[in-house]
Parts: C-alpha cells; sequence; structure tokens
C-alpha cells in the first residue's frame, strides 16, 4: 500500500509570496531618528545641569536683585519699592567699605601663600618617593575635617594668654600679640586657618595636572643641563598656565565669599556677626547676613549681596587676565 503525498488538486491554494519590499523602504524614518539623536542627544546630556541651575542660580540672583529694590522686612512683612535707593546708600556706607576692605585684605594675604605653597607641595609630590599613596591621601585630610573643629583648634593656638604662638614666639622674646582684637593680625590668623584647609585640595589639583606633562621634556632639559629649578619654572609653571588660572579663579570666588573661618574665630563676642569689638575682621558675607537677618534689613542685604556678585566677577576677570599676562598666552 503506497501513500500519495501530491497535494490534492481541489485543496486550497498555496499562499502568495511576500511582496518585495522597495529599496530604501523604513530607512527614512530611522535616518531622520538618527540625525536627531546626533543633534539633540548632546543638549540633552547637559540639560540636567541648566535646569538646575535655572532653579537654584538664576532664579534666586534674579529675585535677590527684586528685593534689593524694595525696603524689605520680614519680621514687619513690609514691602516697599524703593529704586536705586539702597544702591545709593551703599555706596556710602562706611561699615559696608570697612568690611570691603577686610575682605580683600584676607583674601591677599591667604590667596597668594597658599596657592605658591600648593605648587611647591604638588612638585614635591611628583618626584618619585616612598609611599606616594600616603602622602598625597593626607593632603585631602584638611577637607575631611569639620571647620568647626578646626576653628576650635586654631582659636586655642592664638589665643592672646595661653596660645601656642604666642608661648613660641615668647621663646625668642616677642611680647603676646592679641590675635583677635588686631586687625592686621586677625586677618593672618584667618588666612592660616583658610590656608591649612585649601593648600591641600589646591596641591591636589597641580598634582594631576603636572601628571599630565610628558616625561620627555624633563629629558630632554635634563641632557641640556638644566637643573631642577630651571625645570620647574621653565616647563612646569607655563605648562600648568591653564589650570593656575582655574585655581585663581575658584581661589577668588572662595576668598571673597569668606564667611566661615572668621565666624568661628569670634569667640567670645556677642555678635559673632560683628567680627571682632572694632569690626576688625568683618567680611561682606557676614555683613550682608547681619543686615538680612540680624537687623531685619532684608531688602538692603540683598543689595550688599549683589555688589558682592559684581566684585567676585570683575576680580575674577582681572585676575584672569592678570594671570595670562603674566604667562604670555593668547
Amino acid at each position: 500500500m503506497t501513500t500519495d503525498l501530491r497535494p490534492s488538486r481541489n485543496g486550497p491554494p498555496p499562499p502568495p509570496p511576500p511582496a518585495k519590499a522597495r529599496p530604501g523602504a523604513g530607512r527614512g524614518w530611522r535616518s531622520r531618528l538618527a540625525r536627531l539623536d546626533v543633534k539633540a542627544a548632546p543638549y540633552a546630556f547637559i540639560s540636567p545641569f541648566y535646569i538646575v541651575f535655572l532653579i537654584f542660580g538664576a532664579f534666586p540672583l534674579v529675585y535677590t536683585l527684586w528685593v534689593s529694590l524694595h525696603d524689605w522686612e520680614l519680621a514687619s512683612g513690609t514691602r516697599k519699592f524703593i529704586g536705586l535707593d539702597n544702591y545709593d546708600y551703599l555706596l556710602t556706607d562706611a561699615d559696608f567699605w570697612h568690611a570691603t576692605v577686610n575682605t580683600l585684605g584676607i583674601f591677599a594675604v591667604s590667596t597668594i601663600p597658599q596657592l605658591l605653597i600648593a605648587l611647591l607641595v604638588a612638585n614635591a609630590l611628583n618626584r618619585r618617593m616612598r609611599l606616594p599613596t600616603l602622602f598625597r591621601i593626607g593632603m585631602v585630610a584638611p577637607l575631611v575635617t569639620s571647620t568647626a573643629a578646626v576653628a576650635i583648634v586654631f582659636t586655642q593656638m592664638f589665643d592672646t594668654n595661653w596660645g601656642m604662638v604666642n608661648w613660641v614666639i615668647g621663646l625668642v622674646g616677642i611680647d603676646p600679640i592679641h590675635w583677635s582684637s588686631s586687625r592686621g593680625w586677625s586677618w593672618i590668623a584667618i588666612a592660616m586657618m583658610v590656608d591649612w584647609r585649601w593648600t591641600g585640595y589646591n596641591a591636589l589639583i597641580y598634582l594631576a595636572a603636572m601628571q599630565a606633562i610628558p616625561k620627555d621634556l624633563y629629558e630632554a632639559a635634563a641632557i641640556d643641563g638644566a637643573s631642577r629649578i630651571r625645570q620647574f619654572w621653565q616647563i612646569t609653571v607655563p605648562m600648568l598656565r591653564p589650570t593656575i588660572i582655574f585655581t585663581v579663579i575658584i581661589s577668588t570666588i572662595g576668598g571673597l565669599q569668606l564667611f566661615t573661618e572668621p565666624v568661628l574665630f569670634s569667640v567670645g563676642t556677642p555678635n559673632k556677626m560683628d567680627g571682632g569689638p572694632m569690626h576688625q575682621f568683618q567680611t561682606i558675607t557676614m555683613y550682608m547676613y547681619d543686615n538680612a537677618f540680624g537687623h531685619d534689613r532684608y531688602g538692603y542685604g540683598a543689595t550688599v549681596a549683589w555688589a558682592l556678585f559684581v566684585m567676585i566677577i570683575v576680580f575674577s576677570l582681572i585676575n584672569f587676565l592678570a594671570v595670562r599676562r603674566t604667562g604670555g598666552t593668547k
């Protein structure tokens, strides 16, 4: 018995062959999507920063400008538009200019030595030495130390009667220095607090930039007979110029906004925002906070904040141009 496997003539017709796709069909929307992805992806990746900046940066800045145009009091709820009267008063406010001189003085005393020491420390850490990781981690230790703890230690060190600094200088016959009551000496004490905290941070930034400098340059300079000091000034410093500009600008912003260290240095002062009994180390941020929240002059505090904002931009541009001109870059 045999079985006929051929299809029956009376069965259903076979399915039609699939239609051939036209060349390029379905590729148009894919190519458009690919072009859109290439163009829009960079904006999508950077959009979170700008969204956060608009919410927490641009809006508070514009709102502060609006507040500065008012006689604004938080306790009484006063909201009186006065135009530029706050700015007119600011230009003749002796206390504001006194705080400005204090801020610029502490900034100059702290920032210049800080960056120079950080550059030298980074150059030392860039050489071959034992346990380099341990020393590099040690440079970060001040950053993870509580600022309050740092202030407690430094205020004890600079105490007039029992401070270690006065004890050391007394060994060589120098009379005790009244660090907290003298304007110039209080600047130096606060500057030492700032330098101890941020020198290691800048040193690590310089160290990272130094490790990107080709070693061939140093080898060629050594063959030509250049000493280590000449290699440092002729190779290292010019190659670090963009990094130096970055640290100068960041230090300028941080130095003009100095607040925590002088506030914590005001030990025994009834109002810590005064910066001492004679306002000898009161900074602009302390003066701004004292007006806005201490004396309920919120509108004038906003005016001081905007003056500080303009000052930071001006000094950052001046430092940027000075560093570029010194290095001869274009």
